[in-house]
């Protein structure tokens, strides 16, 4: 099962991927995402649970429905958000790393159709298979 691609969001020039690496124990799991462009790259771990894994759902399920979102969202660890309409006229994946690194990363991907329904197959999958 491991590793796990859980998110996936490329225009094959930029790209933001959480991969899931192992299973920490049965309620936790050690993940990276990794970010990469033509300007930048880089990556960070990150711990993912059974309720991070749920909030995913939901937020994909909100920006099926048009909105925007920001997942992960606490104090300790990585934050994600997706806005749909960037400044670019394409979606922009923001990475905030404010607990450890203290680096944000805002990059504009020109998502395929079809990018939120491939992603909530992933996570169903992902969570099916606990």
């Amino acid at each position: 099962m491991f590793p796990f691609e859980l998110v996936r969001l490329t225009d094959f020039e930029n790209e933001v991927r959480i991969t899931v690496q192992s299973a920490m124990d049965d309620a936790s799991w050690e993940a990276r995402i990794e970010i990469t462009s033509l300007f930048v790259k880089g990556s960070t771990l990150l711990v993912l649970s059974r309720a991070k894994l749920d909030s995913w759902g939901q937020a994909l399920e909100a920006l099926s429905m048009g909105q925007d979102i920001t997942w992960m969202q606490t104090a300790r660890g990585p934050t994600v958000s997706v806005q749909l309409e960037g400044e670019r006229d394409c979606p922009e994946v923001v990475v905030e790393d404010e607990s450890i690194s203290m680096v944000t990363v805002r990059i504009p991907i020109a998502l395929e159709d079809g990018w939120i329904a491939d992603h909530q197959v992933r996570v169903r999958r992902f969570i099916e298979n606990l």
